[in-house]
């Protein structure tokens, strides 16, 4: 009985050596990919937090040395960092709800059929693939702007004073802007995800008697759960990253009022050149990504099982 262990544990360990033998060229070929990512990522990161405790302004280059926690305590004590924190934050929230409710709706309604639904999803979808810079230049001279652009020539049609909307209403203009251009985002995977939707389980809750609102609340949700959830994610991140939108178009005004984050930190690289300061905003910056991050994470996976347990 003994031997007969012995030998089973012994095969046990031949086994998973030959094992650990087979994934080894895994393990190298991957390494040069994780290695530059690393690189990539990490050098970057720890520059900059480097930095943030150095003395360095390119326009005064001859007070260097340690900071320490100056830096950092310039920030806390700047009004305009915590409006950018703020405004940061606002455009994040609305450019999710909006995004997200209109992707959802567009969503649904090109999982129907209908006459022209191919080319209605490909105008749709187009969007996502204009760039940030384009979005705002397209936005602030044919749309926005208080003389020739399109919404201008729309309300003195109308009999109505023309607007100047990245003046009167700058945190809307790019709001807008911003979902415009990442709607279509939500409505593909989203739509992806409605594809997988098992029929026979909408025919069994038809069968049951259920409206289209429960339909919708007790099956289309719950089974869109992960989806809306990554849709969450992946927005976050570059919307706590917004900046061409607001560079090209009301370059974080008027006064402040469109100043996020990203815009405040290159302000105060390139037109301050003050490296210290900007790098403790990054690196804040890089703490906030991360809070919101955890914040969210835990806010949709709470969501989440309490719909799996209704």
């Amino acid at each position: 009985m003994a031997s007969t262990t012995t030998h089973d544990t012994a095969t046990a360990r031949a086994a998973a050596r030959r094992e650990k033998a087979r994934r080894a060229p895994a393990k190298w070929l991957l390494a040069p990919a994780v290695i530059f990512l690393l690189v990539w990522m990490i050098v970057p990161l720890a520059m900059t937090g480097y930095y943030s405790f150095r003395n360095y302004n390119l326009m005064m280059p001859s007070i260097t040395g340690w900071a320490g926690w100056t830096n950092y305590k310039i920030l806390w004590s700047d009004p305009t960092f915590w409006s950018a924190l703020g405004i940061t934050l606002l455009i994040v929230m609305i450019c999710l709800a909006v995004t997200v409710g209109l992707g959802l709706a567009l969503a649904l309604l090109f999982h129907r059929n209908f006459v022209g639904r191919g080319v209605a999803r490909t105008l749709a979808v187009a969007p996502f693939f204009v760039m940030p810079v384009v979005t705002g230049l397209i936005w602030k001279n044919m749309l926005f702007h208080p003389a020739y652009g399109l919404l201008a020539w729309l309300f003195r049609t109308l009999g109505l004073e023309p607007i100047d909307w990245l003046a009167q209403f700058p945190l809307t203009s790019i709001v807008t802007m911003i979902s415009w251009e990442w709607t279509p985002f939500a409505m593909l995977v989203l739509l992806t995800g409605l594809q997988s939707l098992p029929e026979d389980q909408l025919e069994a809750v038809r069968l049951d008697g259920a409206n289209k609102w429960h339909e919708f609340r007790h099956i289309v949700i719950p089974h869109l759960g992960q989806v809306l959830y990554v849709v969450v994610m992946l927005e976050s991140i570059f919307f706590l990253t917004s900046f061409a939108e607001i560079y090209t178009t009301t370059s974080g005004g008027p006064g402040t009022a469109t100043t996020n984050l990203p815009y405040y930190i290159f302000q105060g690289t390139f037109v301050q050149y003050d490296i210290g300061v900007s790098s403790a905003a990054a690196i804040g910056a890089v703490i906030l990504a991360n809070i919101f991050a955890i914040f969210l994470i835990r806010f949709v996976a709470g969501n989440l099982n309490a719909g799996e347990a209704r």
